[in-house]
């Protein structure tokens, strides 16, 4: 099995995929959806700014001036949660990210002993 697959790959550049790719994979889906995401909360964020701006511009809406504070302390609101939420979901990533590399470097590590152990007994 493994003489076919040097084969399959032998005119490739790249090497063979590791065994745990998919949660590689998914693990960049989620850094990716978390930058979207924080992307969305400072898009918002600059609608309220902007809104909260325009009601505090008019003057034949003295009444509703509230509104527009209101909406201006909304706006940093959403984005101290939006920063908050990024930071907390890249640390746990960075974790994991750390916990998946580490469990496949002693993985390479361990096949690399049993197949030196492996040789070191078909010489003996």
């Amino acid at each position: 099995m493994k003489n076919e697959a040097k084969k399959l790959f032998r005119f490739l550049r790249t090497q063979p995929l590791p065994a745990h790719t998919n949660e590689i994979l998914a693990l960049e889906r989620t850094k990716l959806a978390n930058e979207r995401t924080l992307l969305s909360y400072i898009r918002s964020s600059l609608y309220l700014l902007l809104g909260g701006i325009g009601i505090l511009q008019l003057k034949d809406f003295e009444r509703i001036k509230w509104l527009g504070y209101v909406a201006l302390a909304v706006c940093i609101i959403f984005l101290a949660i939006g920063v908050f939420r990024y930071v907390l979901l890249s640390r746990r990533l960075y974790k994991w990210n750390r916990i998946l590399f580490v469990d496949s470097a002693s993985e390479k590590v361990e096949k690399q002993s049993a197949a030196q152990e492996k040789l070191e007994k078909e010489e003996t």
